[in-house]
C-alpha cells in the first residue's frame, strides 16, 4: 500500500474514532467503575465471607487488601507497556484476567485460594486502569470536550470506592460470592465492545522498561504490608521475623527509588516529587483515600457486627457517605476557584477529621441521625479535600510531565486503598484482641478463633448458643468499639496533622 493509499484510511479511521468518542468514554469508565468498585465492595461482605470460609484476621486482611496492593505498584508499569506493546491490546488481555480471577474469586474454596484469586483481579485491574485515561486523551482531541471528559472519568474513579459497599451489601443477600461473579456477565458485554470500539494507539517498541524496577516496587509495597499485618496481628511468622520482612520492604523500596534517579527513562519521575506543591498534592490524595476505604470497612462492620444490620440495611445507612462524595466532587470543582486549593484541601481534610470525632461516645447503641451525619460529612470531605488535591497535582508539574504525574495520581489513589485497610485494619486487630477477655463456657479454641475478627467472634458465637454465646458476642462487641475508637483516634490526628501541613505548605495558590 502506497502513502497516498495509506493516508485516506487514517483519515477514515481518525473520523470514526471521533464519531464513536462518547461511546468509547462510557465503554471506559464502565471500565474503570468495575475496578474501583472492587477495591471495597467486600467490606459489606465480611461476615458472610468469614462464616463461609472462616479466614483468621491476617486472611481476612488480606483478601479484602491485596487487590489495592497489587494494583498499585503496577499501574506505572502497565501503563508503560501499554505504550509500548499498544492500549488496545493490554485493555482486551486485561478484560480476560479480570474475567477469569473472578470466577476463581467466586468458587475459592478456602480463604488462601481466595487470596490468590483477589490477587489476579489486582493484575487485571492494572492493565485496564492506565489505558483508560490514555485512550480518553487519544480519542478526545478537543480541549474542551477532553476537559469534560476527564472530570466523568475522575467522578467515576472516586465514586467506585464509595458505592462499592453498597453493591457488595444487595449482592451478598444473594450469595457472598455473587460480589465476584458479578463481573462475568458485565466482561461479556464489555470485550466484544471493546474490541469493535477501541481504537489501536500507536506503538512504541523502542521505549525502554525496566524490568527489576517493577519488581522491586511490587515487592516492597507486598513486604511492607506483610510486615506490619503479621507485626500488629499475624500467626505465621514471630514478631522480630515480620520486623525484618517490614525492613526489607523498606530496603526494596529505597532501592527503588534510587534506581529512579539514576535511569535516563525511569517508571516513577521522582523528580516530581521535589516540587512541594506537588508532593503536598500526592499526601493529599494517599491520606483522602486511605481514610475513606480504611474507615468504610471499620464502620460497615460497626453496623453489621455491632448494630445488628443485615448487609442491605447496612449498605443502604451508608448511602448518605456515597451521595454526599458525589455531591462533594461537584460543589469542590466550584468551591476551588472561589477559596483555592489550600483552603480547600485543608478544610476537607478538617471536615474529615471532625465528622469521625463524635463516633468516640459511641457504643453498642445505635445512632441513626448522627452516624448520617457523620457520613456526610466524611463523603463530602473526602471528595472535596481529593479534587483540591488533584487540581494541585496537575498544576505542579509541568505539561511535558502530565503523564508521569497522572500515574502518580493513580498510584497514590490505589495505595492509599491498601494502606487505609492495612494500617487501620491492623490496628483495630492490634486493640481488639487482646481486649476480648474469656468468657464462661466459651472452649479456649473458640475464644481463639473469637479473638482473630469480630466477625469470627459472631461465628463461634452461633456455633455456641445459649447464654454462653450471647455473653461472648456482647464482649466481642464492646472488645470491637473500643479497638473502633483507637483507629478513629489515629485517623483524626493523622487527618489533622496533614491539614495543618496543608494549610501551612500551600502558602500561595
Amino acid at each position: 500500500m502506497t502513502v497516498t493509499q495509506a493516508a485516506p484510511l487514517k483519515q477514515r479511521a481518525a473520523g470514526t474514532q471521533r464519531d464513536n468518542r462518547w461511546s468509547i468514554l462510557v465503554l471506559l469508565c464502565l471500565s474503570l467503575l468495575l475496578i474501583t468498585v472492587d477495591a471495597t465492595v467486600l467490606h459489606i461482605a465480611v461476615p458472610a465471607l468469614t462464616a463461609a470460609l472462616e479466614p483468621s484476621s491476617i486472611q481476612l486482611l488480606w483478601i479484602i487488601d491485596i487487590y489495592s496492593l497489587v494494583v498499585a505498584p503496577l499501574l506505572i508499569m502497565f501503563g508503560t507497556l501499554g505504550d509500548r506493546y499498544g492500549r488496545k491490546r493490554l485493555v482486551l488481555a486485561g478484560f480476560v484476567l479480570f474475567g477469569v480471577a473472578s470466577l476463581g474469586a467466586a468458587f475459592a474454596p478456602s480463604a488462601l485460594m481466595l487470596i490468590l484469586a483477589r490477587a489476579l483481579l489486582g493484575v487485571g485491574g492494572a492493565m485496564i486502569m492506565p489505558a483508560t485515561l490514555s485512550l480518553i486523551r487519544q480519542v478526545f482531541t478537543d480541549r474542551r470536550e477532553r476537559a469534560l471528559a476527564l472530570g466523568v472519568w475522575s467522578a467515576v474513579a472516586a465514586a467506585g470506592a464509595a458505592v462499592g459497599p453498597l453493591i457488595g451489601g444487595v449482592l451478598v443477600e444473594i450469595w457472598w460470592g455473587a460480589v465476584f461473579l458479578i463481573n462475568v456477565p458485565i466482561l461479556i458485554v464489555l470485550l466484544p465492545a471493546a474490541a469493535r470500539l477501541l481504537p489501536e494507539s500507536p506503538r512504541r517498541a523502542d521505549l525502554p522498561w525496566d524490568g527489576l524496577s517493577a519488581a522491586l516496587s511490587v515487592l516492597g509495597i507486598l513486604a511492607l504490608a506483610f510486615g506490619l499485618k503479621e507485626a500488629g496481628a499475624g500467626s505465621l511468622l514471630p514478631f522480630w521475623a515480620s520486623v525484618a520482612v517490614f525492613l526489607a520492604g523498606v530496603g526494596l523500596l529505597a532501592w527503588f527509588v534510587l534506581r529512579q534517579r539514576r535511569l535516563p527513562y525511569p517508571l516513577l519521575q521522582i523528580g516530581l516529587f521535589r516540587r512541594r506543591a506537588f508532593t503536598t498534592g500526592v499526601a493529599g490524595v494517599l491520606l483522602g483515600v486511605f481514610s475513606l476505604v480504611g474507615l468504610q470497612l471499620m464502620l460497615a462492620q460497626y453496623l453489621q457486627l455491632v448494630l445488628g444490620d443485615s448487609p442491605v440495611r447496612a449498605a443502604v445507612r451508608m448511602l448518605p457517605l456515597v451521595l454526599s462524595a458525589i455531591t462533594g466532587g461537584l460543589a469542590a470543582a466550584h468551591i476551588l476557584p472561589r477559596i483555592g486549593m489550600r483552603a480547600t484541601m485543608s478544610g476537607g481534610l478538617g471536615l474529615v477529621a471532625l465528622s469521625l470525632t463524635p463516633t468516640l461516645s459511641w457504643g453498642v447503641e445505635g445512632h441513626s441521625v448522627m452516624l448520617a451525619i457523620c457520613f456526610v460529612g466524611i463523603g463530602f470531605g473526602v471528595q472535596v479535600a481529593l479534587l483540591a488535591a488533584s487540581d494541585t497535582i496537575m498544576a505542579a508539574a509541568p505539561e511535558s510531565q502530565a503523564g508521569g504525574a497522572a500515574a502518580i495520581e493513580e498510584t497514590a489513589y490505589e495505595l492509599g486503598a491498601g494502606l487505609g485497610v492495612a494500617v487501620l485494619g491492623t490496628i483495630t486487630a492490634i486493640v481488639y484482641s487482646p481486649g476480648l477477655r474469656a468468657v464462661a463456657g466459651v472452649p479456649s479454641d473458640g475464644m481463639d478463633k473469637a479473638r482473630q475478627s469480630l466477625a469470627g467472634a459472631a461465628h463461634v458465637a452461633d456455633e455456641v448458643g445459649g447464654s454462653a454465646g450471647i455473653r461472648l458476642l456482647d464482649a466481642a462487641r464492646w472488645a470491637f468499639v473500643d479497638a473502633l475508637h483507637t483507629t478513629v483516634v489515629v485517623s483524626v490526628v493523622l487527618l489533622t496533622l496533614t491539614a495543618i501541613a496543608v494549610a501551612t505548605l500551600l502558602r500561595r495558590d
